[in-house]
């Protein structure tokens, strides 16, 4: 290399190019995903295919066919010559019905006070950054209860009717749904709990205890327990105490789905190291302090999953609860098909379509609501 040749030596950054649009963005991902190969290029399209083929047909059926306005049967029939789509008009003239039951239609700002109520305590209990996190506990799960009791079955002081007295026999729709779930599923779990840690107990009495209860619950369909708790248990009482059929579906379900809540729990703490037992031992910690402090944070945040579960499983079991005349979501969509009024030939599809959709909002909301706690309380568990 000769004397005469220059160099240019660059004295400041290159200016930043640009990722290539091929590798970035949705184009990116469909290429690495969804193209990436031959074969992956044809299952993807065999796999549209299929999807076209399964969605086209409920699009048309749900939206581009659908009727959407109606007071009677004549709105939803089919035109001459064309095809009949959901009969939304119904679903909207049975609404009130679908979310109370037959609740009196002058007492129902009473349930949507209770709704109200719910919402407002729940959603900033979800939120892990709101703060006064421990009175929002204590108002949800002690003080709305009995709130929430009392609006819905009135209350009466002496002689002075505060609230009129609204038998449970005339709730249904949605109201008994979310009145079966949630109890179910914030009873349930500290019982679950309980059973857990009593199966696990070096106590030979409480562990049998707690082994018969939960096999005993376990083995026995949901269905059996729901007629046993309310066309058996009146029979073992004495003559003239009686039950509110509701409290007994509440009670059957809650021990129950406790003892499913048992196992998956019982599943977290024996994923928990021997260590971390012994070094809250070696801390002077006693039992109930070890657990709630060291033991129980862990175990639950793994099984996370696993408590969903049980919960969204819990909350479609409440259809049952038809089988013993209570007419829950689903058992009040199905009465309202003996309304010659509505009947069309599509008024099933569409009634049962519409309960589709609302426990599918409810339980996808309960996993993707798991799936934020769970990265949330991610603390290196991946790998």
């Amino acid at each position: 290399m000769s004397n005469a040749e220059t160099f240019h030596i660059r004295t400041d950054e290159a200016p930043r190019l640009p990722a290539p649009v091929s590798t970035t963005g949705l184009l990116g991902w469909m290429r690495k995903n969804l193209f990436s190969s031959v074969g992956n290029t044809i299952l993807t399209l065999i796999g549209i295919l299929i999807a076209y083929q399964l969605i086209m047909p409920f699009i048309q059926f749900a939206l581009i066919d659908a009727v959407w306005t109606g007071d009677s049967r004549e709105a939803c029939l089919a035109p001459e010559g064309g095809h009949a789509g959901a009969c939304w008009a119904y679903v909207i003239d049975y609404f009130p019905q679908f979310m109370y039951g037959r609740y009196p239609t002058e007492e129902i700002y009473r349930v949507d006070i209770v709704y109200a109520l719910f919402v407002l305590l729940l959603v900033p209990l979800a939120i892990p950054t709101v703060p006064y996190k421990t009175l929002n506990t204590i108002l949800f799960l002690f003080v709305f209860p009995v709130i929430a009791y009392f609006l819905l079955t009135g209350l009466v002081i002496g002689d002075t009717v505060i609230l009129p007295i609204v038998e449970t026999a005339v709730w249904g729709g949605l109201l008994v749904t979310l009145v079966i779930a949630v109890t179910g599923i914030v009873a349930s779990l500290p019982m679950g709990i309980l059973l857990a840690l009593g199966r696990r107990s070096d106590m030979p009495i409480v562990r049998l205890l707690s082994v018969i209860f939960i096999e005993f619950w376990r083995g026995v369909p949901l269905i059996t327990v729901l007629f046993m708790s309310s066309v058996m248990l009146p029979l073992f009482l004495e003559e003239g105490v009686t039950f509110d059929k509701l409290l007994r579906v509440l009670i059957g379900v809650t021990l129950f789905s406790a003892a499913y809540m048992a196992e998956v729990v019982r599943g977290g703490l024996q994923a928990i190291p021997k260590g971390q037992y012994e070094g809250a031992m070696a801390l002077g910690l006693r039992f109930w302090q070890m657990m709630g402090l060291i033991v129980l944070p862990q175990a639950l945040k793994l099984v996370i999953p696993g408590i969903v579960n049980t919960f969204i499983g819990l909350f479609k079991d409440t259809t049952l609860v038809l089988i013993i005349g209570m007419f829950d979501l689903l058992g009040q969509i199905q009465s309202s098909f003996s309304d010659p009024n509505w009947s069309t030939p599509t008024q099933g599809h569409t009634g049962y379509l519409f309960a589709a959709l609302v426990f599918w909002v409810f339980c996808f909301g309960m996993s993707r609501y798991s799936f934020f706690m769970e990265n949330l309380l991610n603390t290196g568990h991946k790998r």
